[in-house]
């Protein structure tokens, strides 16, 4: 160990100097001896010889001028025999160049003590840990030399570190030195002599231990820990060694387990550990005569050390074990940068959802739903985009089914919900029409236990002046399907508010279609996969199969007074396909993809024009039919 300056000694340090300042030391040349002084020096030069602390007085070169018999028992010698000899080589403290320069400072009077932990070699060939402690003998040049045997106070030390270190149950490393050695791994000194400069974590916990802790007790639990632990360290001795020995297996806590790869060679090295590790952990446990079986589920990452932090590694493997989980247990899974990406974005979006809508990130794109009879626009679907600062704009399929998680859809299906209605009325007030357009919205089931769904309607519909007739709400089929309870009390109220009620991707969820007769729905969107069967593409036919199905489905909608739409129509030929079969209305981008409110405006105001010329038209023939026959009317000059 380094050697350190002290600038006040212990008690025991006090009476060595009080010793040696009283009674080793060498008189002034002024001073007569007296009889009385050398009978002191004759008493203390005795209490010094016989004293139990090992001492020496140095000279300012560095050797000894005289030593106690402890010091020399300590060093296998006679007192006499080391005198002259260099005291540094005598307790090692040449060693470490910290510890020799700050030693030469002492002899140099610059520098008042010295205190440094050695382990010296005893005679008989066992080590022990010893004390050193150099301080000046006052009135002289010399330096006082003492050594303590620390050995016991090291080995209960020892003992400590190691009860403190390592988990009482298993006997495995526990999180501390395992972080403490992580943290080691991952200093660049580290790997100054060598090595891959890469290291490896597999991470895991067993699946279903909580289960063997509740029903056979935490004895049992214990023991399955104690005979993983065991396992798992087979597997690592068998895997083969680093720089340091073996690789680290450690318990973190609970079930939970790490196994450390120093100087990995790659992920391949890392896989084979983790393939070996799931094997073993499968096997059988017999313990006290219960047969248990378990499984584990490995997270495994796999990088150079250069860049990597302790806390970074760790969480990279949290992450990774998740997923194997996530993705049926009894599994191991490799760390996936790409698919941490997606869940850092995930994370990112869910933390400044909330505070998106008070901002005003969000804005509503409009796709029309199109009669496929005449090509008119009956309604527009309401499709949200979320202009977020860092993430550019966001389509609903990103960030929608966080919402639904987290809650926020509430607040954020409120701001929907007003924004649609609000335009919708505008589009109607200013370009007014017999058949106004409706708008449908998307509402998440959540919306309907979390918040007052009926009750917001109302209010919205009366705030912005927008019929009840004019709103559509879309639902999924498998939120509708099986409603019952409050649900159902929602949409029964909603549709007698005169709303519209429609069943989004009809045809893909529970398909039960004995609930349609049961609630109070008016609109089937049919799912795009069945539409898509309608489509010509090269080499292929469209399958008939599909084309039947819809057919039912449509005459079966009608016969309960339901409207069928279909949603991605891409062709003309679905289109007319579709209409052949009765289908109602179509959506997709034949007709248009979702655009901005008043490029809707311009549609509406085409039909409108067109619809009057057609009046118009109509009542031009209808005036002529009337008048006697003669000359046709002539056009209008130029200027007129």
């Amino acid at each position: 160990m380094s050697g350190t300056s002290e600038g006040t000694g212990s008690a025991a340090d006090s009476i060595r100097s009080a010793i040696t300042e009283r009674h080793l030391a060498v008189p002034a040349a002024s001073a007569a001896p007296s009889r009385a002084g050398e009978s002191e020096r004759r008493d203390y030069r005795a209490a010094f010889n016989a004293a139990h602390l090992a001492m020496a007085v140095v000279d300012r070169d560095g050797y000894v001028v005289a030593a106690n018999e402890a010091f020399a028992g300590l060093l296998g010698s006679e007192p006499q025999a080391l005198v002259h000899q260099c005291a540094a080589d005598l307790v090692d403290l040449a060693a470490e160049a910290r510890t020799w320069a700050a030693y030469q400072e002492v002899l140099r009077g610059r520098q008042a003590r010295l205190r440094c932990t050695r382990r010296l070699k005893h005679p008989d060939g066992h080590s022990l840990w010893t004390e050193v402690t150099l301080g000046p003998v006052p009135g002289t040049g010399d330096v006082l030399l003492s050594v303590s045997d620390i050995s016991d106070r090291r080995d209960l030390q020892a003992r400590l570190r190691h009860l403190q270190m390592h988990d009482p149950v298993t006997r495995l490393p526990n999180r501390a030195l395992f972080f403490e050695r992580l943290s080691a791994a991952l200093e660049a000194s580290s790997y100054e002599h060598g090595g891959t400069g890469r290291i490896g974590l597999c991470y895991l916990d067993l699946d279903g231990f909580k289960a063997v802790n509740d029903t056979l007790g935490h004895r049992v639990g214990d023991r399955l820990l104690t005979a993983v632990a065991a396992r798992l360290t087979q597997c690592a001795d068998q895997s083969g060694y680093g720089r340091t020995g073996g690789h680290l297996v450690a318990r973190l806590g609970g079930d939970e387990f790490a196994l450390l790869v120093e100087d990995s060679t790659g992920t391949e090295q890392l896989a084979d550990l983790a393939r070996s590790v799931l094997a073993a952990v499968q096997e059988p446990f017999d313990l006290a005569g219960q047969r248990l079986s378990v499984s584990a589920s490995i997270g495994v990452v796999e990088r150079t050390t250069a860049g990597t932090s302790a806390t970074g590694l760790m969480q990279a493997a949290d992450t990774t074990l998740y997923w194997a989980k996530a993705d049926g247990k009894a599994r191991w899974t490799l760390f996936d940068p790409e698919r941490n990406a997606h869940r850092m974005t995930r994370q990112a979006l869910s933390s400044t959802l909330r505070p998106a809508v008070e901002r005003g990130e969000f804005e509503l794109e409009y796709q029309p739903l199109v009669d496929l009879e005449s090509g008119v626009v009956r309604g527009v679907e309401a499709l949200v985009r979320w202009n977020h600062p860092q993430f550019g704009t966001l389509t609903p399929n990103r960030f929608i089914g966080i919402a639904e998680e987290d809650g926020s859809i509430v607040q954020l299906g409120q701001w929907v919900l007003r924004t649609a209605c609000r335009q919708a009325r505008r589009w109607q007030i200013e370009q007014p029409s017999d058949a106004p357009v409706f708008v449908s919205v998307n509402v998440a089931v959540r919306q309907v236990w979390d918040s007052d769904l009926v009750g917001d309607v109302a209010e919205i519909l009366a705030e912005t002046g927008l019929a009840p007739q004019l709103l559509q709400l879309e639902l999924t089929e498998s939120a509708v399907m099986g409603s019952a309870g409050r649900p159902l009390q929602a949409l029964q109220a909603l549709s007698d508010m005169g709303v519209r009620i429609a069943i989004d991707d009809f045809g893909t969820g529970y398909s039960n279609l004995a609930y349609l007769s049961r609630l109070p729905v008016s609109v089937l969107k049919l799912d795009g996969s069945f539409v898509r069967g309608f489509r010509y593409e090269e080499g292929t036919h469209p399958n008939p199969a599909d084309e039947t199905i819809v057919e039912a489905l449509v005459q079966l909608a009608h016969r309960l007074g339901l409207t069928v739409t279909a949603e991605c129509v891409e062709t003309a030929g679905q289109a007319a396909r579709l209409r052949g079969v009765g289908c109602d209305t179509g959506q997709g981008w034949l007709f248009s993809r979702a655009v901005a409110p008043d490029v809707i405006a311009g549609m509406i105001g085409r039909q409108t024009a067109a619809s009057e010329a057609s009046a118009a038209s109509a009542a031009v023939s209808e005036a002529a039919a009337a008048q006697p026959d003669g000359p046709a009317p002539q056009p209008p000059g130029p200027g007129l």
